[in-house]
C-alpha cells in the first residue's frame, strides 16, 4: 500500500518571497512596454491648416458628441484623438519573447510540480 501523501507546507517567509516575486513580475510586465516604447512616428501626411472643427466634420453623431462632452472634450480637443490612426503593428521580437516566457513558465510549473502530481496519483489510484 502506498504511503499517504502529505503535501509540503510552505513557511510564511516562502509565501512572502513568492508574493513579492509575483508582484515584481506584474509590475515589470506593466512597466516594460512603457520603457521599451518605440519612438513616435511622424505623420505621413502634413496636417491641414486648423479651421473650424465641428462634430459633423469629425463624423460624430449626436450620441457620440454627448459622450465626448461627458468626458470633457469639445470638438477641437477631440479632433486629434478621433483623427489619429492607431498603430497595430506586431513586433516579431516582442511576440517571440512573450511566447517564450509563457511557454517557459508553463514548462517550469510542470517540472517543479511533477513529483507532487505523481505522489497524489499514486495515493489515489494505487499506482
Amino acid at each position: 500500500m502506498a504511503s499517504v501523501y502529505v503535501p509540503p507546507v510552505q513557511k510564511g517567509f516562502g509565501q512572502l518571497v513568492d508574493s513579492l516575486f509575483l508582484l515584481v513580475l506584474v509590475y515589470c510586465s506593466l512597466l516594460g512596454p512603457l520603457l521599451l516604447k518605440a519612438p513616435d512616428k511622424q505623420p505621413d501626411q502634413p496636417q491641414a491648416a486648423t479651421g473650424h472643427v465641428s462634430w459633423q466634420t469629425l463624423g460624430q453623431n449626436p450620441t457620440m458628441q454627448a459622450q465626448w462632452q461627458k468626458l470633457g472634450y469639445n470638438a477641437e480637443q477631440a479632433k486629434p484623438i478621433i483623427t489619429t490612426r492607431f498603430d497595430y503593428v506586431v513586433e516579431p521580437g516582442s511576440l517571440i519573447v512573450t511566447a517564450l516566457v509563457i511557454v517557459g513558465y508553463f514548462v517550469f510549473v510542470l517540472r517543479v510540480s511533477e513529483k507532487q502530481y505523481r505522489q497524489v496519483i499514486a495515493e489515489k489510484f494505487g499506482e
